[in-house]
């Protein structure tokens, strides 16, 4: 038997393999108009091809709790119930098709009202049409032709949180099985946690403890809105790359930050770190190659009792099976080679020698 394609139960859910898909934004989502942030076709053959392929969990991209939140004016929301709607009709295809799917919840903070990636990504203005001035915990900017956030209050942060838990409940309300709270790659709840982003000197800011509050908060409220039966998992940057590269003398989160992290995770209920790495800082210096974030995922799972998934070019059957079958990771997520060929799960299985899950209507390609 493939240790990748083994089931693997989290809470009461399980999964038929441990060959996942990572969430990436695809920008194609209305920018205006009531249904402005909601899933459409594209997102429905992206996300079913992907099930028809054979990954075990499919997670949405990014998906904004309120309009400030979004990445960029065409990113997916989760702010009223026509955008509910809109993921529950992918959400039944993907289910009939025996994939989990998984919704990532998601707040840009600075890193918000931007243009789409093959537009060259730069900030919108918040007096362009589309634009809109970007929060966060400090008021510094992610880039330095990029406008200033507006520093957020005490309220305004309660706000946030409640609006996780109200998106978290119409993903419920939609058919989701898995709940991943966005906690990576510079957005909001990673702006609060690195000393390079958060200059506060309330009890959001300074601290450890402090800085990781808004990350638990997130997590509480989602988790009290969550079924105990279903897993919650929490997406996080392992690392900054800045204590990494001795020529960088920014203050950055690091990986035993990262550790001590997911143990309190684990406490207040995620079931599962997904670990990423980056995007708090741009510049920064990142080694990367096969597998080169892996080696943080068996950090964590080496020292935490928490369950870990591994991402980061991993892009061959026989690598994914030595990172899940060598204790390295419970599962693995594609994100750009799913995006070459959604057929991958299927196409590994065969070469490790496991069943392919292949729908009754492509009996022909067993």
């Amino acid at each position: 038997m493939s240790a990748l394609f083994e089931p693997l139960t989290l809470r009461e859910l399980t999964f038929p393999n441990r060959v996942w898909m990572a969430p990436m934004c695809q920008y194609s989502a209305p920018d205006e108009g009531p249904d402005t942030g909601v899933a459409g076709d594209w997102h429905l053959a992206h996300l079913a091809a992907r099930a028809v392929g054979g990954a075990g969990l499919i997670i949405t991209e990014a998906t904004a709790v309120n309009p400030e939140g979004r990445i960029s004016p065409a990113d997916l929301g989760l702010w009223n119930d026509r955008q509910r709607d809109g993921l529950a009709r992918i959400v039944a295809f993907l289910r009939a098709h025996g994939s989990v799917p998984g919704i990532q919840l998601a707040h840009a903070g600075r890193k918000a009202s931007t243009e789409r990636t093959w537009r060259g990504g730069g900030p919108i203005a918040p007096d362009e049409p589309y634009g809109w001035r970007p929060v966060a915990p400090s008021p510094q900017p992610f880039t330095t032709d990029g406008p200033a956030p507006a520093e957020l209050t005490r309220e305004e942060i309660g706000r946030i949180v409640e609006d996780f838990a109200a998106a978290a409940r119409r993903a419920l309300d939609a058919g989701f099985q898995v709940a991943e709270v966005h906690g990576a790659h510079g957005y909001l709840i990673h702006q609060f946690a690195s000393p390079h982003t958060n200059h506060r000197t309330d009890e959001y800011g300074g601290s450890f403890e402090n800085r990781i509050r808004l990350a638990l908060e997130v997590v509480d409220a989602v988790r009290a809105v969550w079924p105990d039966e279903l897993p919650l998992f929490y997406r996080l940057s392992a690392t900054d790359w800045l204590s990494e590269n001795p020529e960088d003398d920014r203050e950055g989160w690091t990986a035993p930050d990262t550790v001590r992290l997911a143990k309190e995770l684990l406490a207040h209920g995620v079931d599962l770190i997904d670990v990423s790495t980056g995007g708090i800082a741009p510049g920064a210096r990142i080694t990367t190659g096969p597998g080169y974030q892996v080696p943080f995922a068996e950090q964590i799972k080496a020292e935490t009792d928490v369950a870990v998934a591994a991402v980061g070019e991993i892009t061959e059957a026989r690598q994914a099976e030595e990172i899940v079958a060598a204790g390295r990771a419970d599962a693995v997520l594609l994100g750009r080679e799913l995006l070459r060929d959604p057929y991958w799960p299927n196409r590994a299985a065969r070469t490790l020698g496991a069943e392919p899950a292949w729908p009754d209507p492509y009996h022909r390609a067993v």
